[in-house]
């Protein structure tokens, strides 16, 4: 296979690639935020210390992370064709990628919120602030740069994820490696599709990076 015409086989890899891990990201900020907050707030001298919630959550994300992504994508097929409709393609391996980064991230939530100095929270109630203010003024506020850079680690990792959702199906540079670099023998198609890797990655490295340093008011 000539170079133009690998050329012209990794452009809608890369942008199958960049549509799975935008809205897989997305939907991992939208659910693993909230579950770290939680662990924050229900925990023994947290705001709002439940310990039953806790544990239940501690149990999920456990449980989650220690599954290995490929075999949580075979698990949750029927999952994922109640959710899209279909167990192939990009739309399908959103949801896997979803459902094993979410525990991921609420665990890195978790971290950061925990490495917020106890004396701003208890300047902040000693203040009469609400438990919504300090959550969203102080906490989240306070932990911003750490989960800036928190998040920036998930992608990488859903990166990752994406390339193996490849291995079934799910399309993007995953697929075009295993149809073409592997089953197929297309060595140059194998190097421009870890080059396409390398670079995403060092791409949203660099903005993470960035992003967290401008937010650091520390």
């Amino acid at each position: 296979m000539t170079w133009p015409e690998v050329f012209e086989l990794l452009g809608p890899g890369i942008q199958e690639t960049l549509w799975m891990v935008g809205l897989a990201s997305l939907f991992t900020a939208l659910g693993g935020l909230p579950i770290g907050v939680l662990f924050v707030l229900t925990e023994r001298g947290g705001l709002m210390p439940f310990a039953p919630l806790n544990r239940v959550l501690g149990l999920i994300v456990n449980l989650g992370r220690s599954i290995p992504y490929l075999i949580l994508m075979v698990a949750i097929i029927p999952f994922t064709r109640l959710v899209v409709g279909t167990s192939i393609g990009t739309d399908a391996a959103i949801v896997p990628l979803t459902v094993g980064a979410i525990p991921f991230f609420a665990r890195i939530v978790e971290t950061a919120l925990r490495e917020v100095p106890s004396d701003v929270l208890g300047a902040a109630t000693a203040m009469g602030a609400s438990r919504r203010q300090i959550v969203g003024k102080v906490l989240l506020r306070e932990a911003l740069p750490g989960l800036i850079s928190g998040f920036t680690v998930t992608i990488i990792a859903i990166v990752g994820y994406s390339a193996m959702a490849g291995t079934v199906g799910g399309g993007g540079l995953g697929a075009l490696a295993i149809i073409y670099g592997y089953q197929r023998f297309e060595t140059n198609v194998m190097i421009a599709t870890v080059v396409a890797l390398v670079l995403l990655v060092q791409l949203v490295q660099m903005v993470g990076d960035l992003l967290a340093r401008r937010l650091s008011h520390r």
